[in-house]
């Protein structure tokens, strides 16, 4: 039986610009992943690759981006349970320059 290789073809999402760990694109990745919806601390490092998730939001908030940060108590994959991790939710985007 003749081994089958891997699907060699990859979304962006999962490939390259994961890689990419300037600020610029860590942003790109937090932007579209808030706009999807409110997402952890923990998923955020996870799926998108960004070490330090609060400076990223902090960078964003600069920008304009208001985001609402609530504290809640989660499960690692490990069944560890930590208190006080953020919950970060998209409220709204800066105007863009007319």
């Amino acid at each position: 039986m003749k081994n089958k290789k891997a699907d060699q073809t990859a979304s962006p999402s999962t490939s390259k610009s994961l890689k990419n760990t300037s600020i610029n694109a860590q942003l790109t990745r937090l932007i579209a992943r808030l706009r999807a919806g409110r997402t952890d601390t923990f998923t955020i490092t996870r799926e998108l690759n960004i070490c330090r998730p609060g400076a990223r939001i902090c960078d964003l908030r600069n920008r304009g981006y208001k985001i609402h940060t609530d504290r809640v108590t989660l499960t690692d994959e490990w069944g560890r349970q930590h208190v006080g991790v953020a919950l970060y939710t998209l409220i709204s985007e800066p105007r863009a320059a007319a």
